[in-house]
């Protein structure tokens, strides 16, 4: 269903791409909403977008990929959105895939890369610990955290715009939201092409983003089950530490106290996370 989609896409220094892709976008849906949100671009990215006559959205400079998610969604009309990466790797042939689930009642749709998509061996292994510790904290398979390309009911996306980061890490935010909400979500395996020009990857910077979005897949569905194994683990340290002084030394350490008081204090961190993101999803669903 062609008639009612927003097809966002975020952009900065693209142009490249954006040349081949926007034109492809227009033949196959001409009906559909086409929102490229330019995030501070200093190349041709403007000209081609208002060549192509597609709806333009500028920030004066670049505040980030999570950032322009969230200009499109908001300025969108349509009652599903469709977001995809402007640097070529995502083929609009399987936007079709993604709205078939949506018509089939899910509520999000995510295109899965295979292991042939990553572009790099490092980025492979640290999407993989994405998806199975996602896939621990819900329950369910996680195929792929954090692709870019998907569709999803409008109304319910917004509901979590005020939580998405500037960033990044928007995708795994939105798909660990849409799971702790109840909402439905499924994921169709795609190809992707090499992406055109040069990527803004950076390893000292994303290897940092890797810890945090660890964190984030944590914090975003059930704090205290990512907590809790910290907590026992110190509390077992303690255990074992405070056993072998007694038996070599007969007394109790303040090592064993230091273990056992971080093992306390963990636990209400990860408890008072738990009541918070309660808080934060309690209108989901209105």
């Amino acid at each position: 269903m062609q008639q009612d989609i927003s097809i966002i896409i975020p952009a900065k220094n693209e142009h490249a791409s954006l040349r081949s892709l926007l034109p492809a976008l227009r033949q196959h849906y001409p009906d559909a909403e086409i929102i490229v949100v330019n995030d501070g671009s200093t190349d041709d990215t403007v000209k081609v977008c208002l060549a192509n006559e597609v709806k333009l959205l500028s920030h004066p400079y670049c505040i980030g990929n999570g950032a322009a998610i969230k200009s499109g969604a908001r300025a969108s009309k349509g009652s599903t959105l469709v977001f995809m990466d402007a640097d070529g790797q995502h083929n609009p042939d399987d936007i079709p895939k993604l709205l078939a689930q949506i018509n089939n009642g899910y509520d999000m749709a995510v295109g899965a890369r295979g292991g042939r998509s990553q572009a790099t061996i490092g980025r492979w292994w640290a999407n993989s610990v994405y998806n199975k510790l996602a896939t621990w904290m819900v329950g369910q398979r996680v195929a792929d955290l954090t692709s870019g390309f998907r569709a999803v009911n409008a109304k319910k996306f917004k509901e979590f715009l005020h939580i998405l980061p500037n960033g990044f890490s928007y995708p795994t935010t939105i798909t660990m939201s849409f799971f702790r909400a109840g909402y439905s979500l499924c994921y169709v395996p795609i190809q992707t092409e090499p992406r055109v020009g040069k990527s803004h990857i950076r390893p000292l910077r994303d290897g940092i983003r890797f810890l945090i979005i660890i964190f984030r897949i944590g914090t975003l569905y059930s704090p205290l089950k990512l907590f809790l194994p910290f907590s026992m683990a110190s509390f077992l340290l303690g255990v074992g530490y405070y056993a072998y002084t007694l038996h070599n030394y007969g007394r109790f350490t303040n090592m064993s106290a230091l273990l056992f008081i971080t093992s306390i204090l963990i636990f209400l961190i990860g408890l008072v996370s738990e009541q918070i993101t309660m808080l934060i999803y309690k209108d989901s669903g209105k």
